[in-house]
């Protein structure tokens, strides 16, 4: 998967062949994952995958689990765009329904598990857990969340923070305890929850398809 630099910077020697080097460690992780599974996945399989050594993994990444992560984050940002789409209701039903789809995917929602799950046997990385992805997510969310005030039509009953919690905790909640469906009529619910009541009557027309 390719790795999206946020800000443009001066290219150096080597540079773009470090940059492919991380890309196709992370798609390595990521697929070796899917294979099998987190507890035999090792950081000499995934350097064997991605035809590198595996210092060249150590010397970005601390452990199989923070390959994981960047993986992950990676992911996440390539899938849940953040366009524009006029309203915060058009905008948050996209949020919605793209965070969604990827979570309901079976390779992402175990990789999801196992990284919380190791996120509370090991302090530190439970750390990096939750600065590179858990706040990353919310981040994502919040400038929807701060375009929407700039334009004046969040609702005025809504604390962003409890946006944040609202939506991120049925995330979780589904993915670690139930394990129910994080499907469409789950993302029209929560739409309806978190706007304003008749706010997005024209998005009814597309509910049921």
């Amino acid at each position: 998967m390719p790795v999206v630099s946020i800000q443009p910077e001066r290219v150096r020697p080597g540079r773009k062949r470090s940059e492919e080097s991380r890309a196709a460690i992370l798609a390595a992780a990521f697929e070796l994952f899917g294979e099998v599974g987190y507890a035999a996945l090792t950081i000499e399989g995934i350097a064997a995958r991605a035809g590198c050594g595996k210092q060249t993994i150590y010397r970005w990444w601390a452990s199989k689990a923070d390959v994981l992560l960047e993986a992950m984050a990676v992911k996440a940002d390539m899938s849940v765009p953040l366009s524009d789409h006029g309203s915060y209701t058009a905008d948050l039903e996209s949020f919605l329904e793209t965070s969604f789809a990827l979570a309901s995917r079976q390779e992402v929602l175990d990789l999801l598990c196992a990284l919380m799950g190791e996120a509370q046997i090991d302090a530190d990385f439970g750390e990096r857990f939750r600065a590179a992805f858990l706040q990353r997510r919310r981040d994502a969310l919040g400038i929807i969340l701060s375009r929407a005030a700039e334009r004046g039509d969040l609702p005025e009953h809504l604390l962003p923070s409890t946006v944040l919690d609202i939506v991120f905790g049925v995330i979780w909640y589904r993915m670690l305890a139930t394990r129910e469906p994080l499907d469409r009529p789950l993302a029209m619910q929560l739409l309806d929850a978190l706007t304003i009541p008749g706010d997005h009557s024209h998005l009814d027309n597309g509910r049921n398809t």
